[in-house]
Parts: C-alpha cells; structure tokens; sequence
C-alpha cells in the first residue's frame, strides 16, 4: 500500500519554545505525536525522548506486535522522567502526551495517552479513533457535561494521563482494517483547542494534503495559535 504523508510543527504565537514533537517513519508505517505539557519543566525534553524511543523501536510487520512494542517502550520513558524528575527534586513532573498510528498488513492500530488526537478520514466522513484523557471528557462521558459545553471549558486542559506523570501508565488502543483511500491525522491540542472537528474535516476534504495542512496551519496562527502546534496527515493510496 502506497503511502503519502505531509506534517507540520510550529511554536504558535504565544510560546517561546515549541515542546511538540513529530515522528515519520513512512517506510515503517509508523507516525507520532507528542505534545510537551505545557506548564511543566522540560516539556519538550520528555516529548523529545517518546519520539526518540518510538524511532528507535525495531521494524515489527505484525500490527499488535508493533503496538505492544510502542506501549512498552512509553512506559519505560514514563519510568525514566519519573525517576528523572524525582532525581532533580521537581515540584513538577516532567511530562508528554503521545498519540501515534501504525499501519501494516492492511490493518491500522492507534495508540495514545493524553489529549492528542488521532481522526481517520474515509469516503468524506471524518472520525475520531482517539478518545482524550481529560477532566472535560470524563465530565461529558459521565453525562455531567455536554458536547458543545467541552469546547472553551475553563478545565480543557486539565488532562488525566499522560507519559511521565505517574509511576504506571495506561495506553490506549483502537483498530481497524486500513483502506485505500484512508487519511489519518495525528494532531496536538494546539490545533484541535483552535478549530472544532467540523472546521478540521472541512480543511482535510479540500484539494491536497499539503494544500490542507498548510490551510490548518493558516488558520490556528490567524486565531492567535496560543500553543505549539503539530499535525501529521498520512493518506493512504
């Protein structure tokens, strides 16, 4: 299956540094995002070393072998930035989100842990695979929030999990077949706090992937980009 991938990493307006993270590994079917929390020390030191173990993971053809070997190798960095954190007596824990697809065989596994987010895109309809570790989802899945309440909550960026930030670490993991035709898009908050899903959808449905992450892009610094923002788009021939 013949694969095209475009991304982009920016500072946005407001941050000084940029704390996000990319991975493409097109010829290894494998593509992450990790978002630096914002707040705490070093983020984009623990974002760094998630990318950099998931790059340095062997090349594994078999979907659930390779995402099992994705999780272990978050939950050693989760063990290492603990530990470092813990060594440098930090108020603060040193910590990422991550989220990453891995296409092989025909079949597609996301992983993540933390609010950024995975969407699959098929026959014009957008789809959200990734599901946010956050304080405002647990509210709406708990039926003590609305939907269209989530968007601009006072507590949107209170998230529940993430690497480095307690002594285990949980990651999620959703599948499927993969399609020809199939877009996927890996993004951190930076852009998904900006635009709605809908906007996303109507970018991503819009001439070429570069035409449309480009237009993203655009459009989370005309807002005022108050994050750093990373996108991955990876479609599927």
């Amino acid at each position: 299956m013949n694969v095209e991938c475009v991304s982009r990493t920016h500072v946005g307006c407001k941050r000084k540094i940029n704390e996000d993270a990319i991975l493409v590994a097109s010829e290894r079917g494998l593509w992450a995002v990790a978002d630096g929390m914002g707040g705490h020390e070093s983020g984009e030191v623990a974002s760094g070393m998630v990318v950099e173990a998931l790059r340095a993971l062997p090349d594994n053809p078999v979907p659930d072998e390779a995402a099992a070997d994705a999780i272990d190798v978050l939950r050693r960095v989760n063990r290492e930035l603990v530990d470092m954190a813990r060594v440098q007596s930090r108020e603060k824990s040193i910590g990422t989100t991550v989220v990453g697809i891995i296409v092989a065989d025909d079949v597609f596994r996301c992983f993540w842990a933390g609010d950024s987010r995975a969407y699959l895109m098929r026959d014009g309809q957008m789809h959200r695979l990734s599901r946010d570790h956050s304080l405002v989802q647990d509210l709406v899945d708990a039926g003590m929030l609305k939907p269209e309440e989530a968007e601009g909550h006072a507590n949107s960026n209170v998230i529940t999990r993430a690497v480095g930030v307690s002594e285990t670490l949980e990651v999620d993991v959703v599948g499927g077949v993969a399609q020809s035709g199939d877009l996927f898009l890996l993004a951190s908050d930076g852009l998904t706090r900006v635009m709605t899903d809908q906007e996303i959808a109507a970018e991503l449905r819009h001439g070429a992937n570069n035409q449309a992450i480009d237009a993203l892009l655009d459009c989370v610094i005309e807002r005022g980009a108050p994050d750093n923002v990373s996108m991955i788009i990876v479609k599927l021939g």
